[in-house]
């Protein structure tokens, strides 16, 4: 008898993709159905301002639709869709949830407990792509590579960036703080040692590795980091500890001139504070691709200031992260169906 599976996707992370990794991992033995969000196209919900559902962070769906379309099937894949208490509720035959991201924000996991329903997740789906793009956040705000773009856009030629006394510094010369290291963190470890450039690492959590150790990288406290730093990077997941802790404090213990990265997630900075130390040019920079609050109004303060760059949440936007999603979706159904321990389990 075929085993149902129904998988909500999006423009992003396509259910056809799901479905067919799916189909060659479990054979012809499944009944797939598919549903596909408009996000991006249209914003998803976000929680961390006060969510509308149960406390549940970044989702796209509403319940009624959602649970109509799950219907009876045991097993469901899903990127944005919630999965709430009520809704499990009213899916006595949901049995396993794969969450093709690298956190379970969109799902009630006390409630899945109490039901009976296993969670798993995607850990380190985006982690290249992350990378990558820290990296090229990081050049961008140090090579002044946006500063001359917007320049030369509004007809100015900026031969002034060639001065001794406001032109780039390279990586090689410079320190790079790194707040969490885990399948984000230590892939950018990994990148920055091709510029030659001291790397400090703060995570209370784990331990550096073997090779990163011998390579010189450090691991340190974080107030060392803040005061050490040219450049700092947060790889943290927001948690009570984490949330707004680069915050007022923490930012006046970055060095004078030190530039801020965040590509980790939006509730970990205090922006009203990361917009004064950049107004008052106690921070050289900062480039930001999370927020609090996603779309950022039209209005935002730091939408005004010079010397800092924005981006609508893109970093872990790639073909590969799909594919890759996918894939560790699809053996973790092949290992329920098989009556298998799953791989990552929440």
């Amino acid at each position: 008898m075929s085993r149902s599976i129904a998988i909500v996707g999006d423009r992003f992370m396509l259910p056809s993709v799901f479905a067919d990794h799916i189909t060659a991992a479990c054979g012809n033995g499944v009944d797939i159905r598919i549903l596909e969000q408009p996000w991006p196209d249209e914003p998803m919900e976000h929680g961390y301002a006060g969510s509308k559902l149960d406390g549940l962070k970044e989702f796209m769906g509403q319940p009624d639709d959602i649970v109509e379309f799950i219907g009876e099937a045991e097993l469901l894949v899903t990127h944005l869709a919630p999965i709430s208490r009520s809704m499990l509720e009213r899916l006595p035959k949901l049995k396993f949830v794969a969450v093709s991201r690298g956190g379970p924000v969109n799902i009630d996991m006390q409630a899945a407990r109490d039901h009976n329903v296993l969670v798993v997740n995607t850990p380190g789906r985006n982690a290249s792509a992350v990378a990558e793009f820290t990296i090229g956040a990081i050049l961008a705000e140090t090579r002044l590579i946006r500063s001359g773009h917007e320049a030369l856009r509004g007809g100015e030629w900026r031969g002034d960036l060639y001065r001794a006394d406001r032109t780039g510094r390279e990586l090689g010369e410079m320190t790079v703080g790194i707040i969490g290291y885990g399948a984000i963190g230590s892939r950018v470890v990994k990148l920055l040692k091709a510029f030659g450039c001291k790397i400090l690492v703060a995570d209370p959590y784990v331990q550096l590795s073997a090779a990163d150790r011998n390579d010189g990288v450090e691991h340190v406290a974080l107030g060392q980091l803040l005061a050490r730093a040219d450049i700092v990077t947060l790889h943290a997941r927001v948690t009570a500890e984490t949330t707004g802790f680069i915050g007022r404090e923490a930012l006046a213990r970055i060095r004078q001139g030190a530039f801020l990265i965040n590509t980790a997630r939006g509730p970990l900075v205090d922006y009203a504070a990361l917009h004064d130390a950049l107004a008052s040019g106690h921070l050289g920079g900062a480039m930001l691709d999370t927020f609090a609050v996603e779309p950022v109004p039209a209005d935002w303060p730091l939408l005004q200031l010079p010397n800092v760059t924005l981006t609508p949440h893109i970093a872990g936007a790639s073909v590969r992260t799909v594919t890759v999603a996918a894939e560790q979706a699809a053996e973790e159904v092949r290992r329920f169906l098989a009556g298998e321990p799953p791989l990552n389990p929440c």
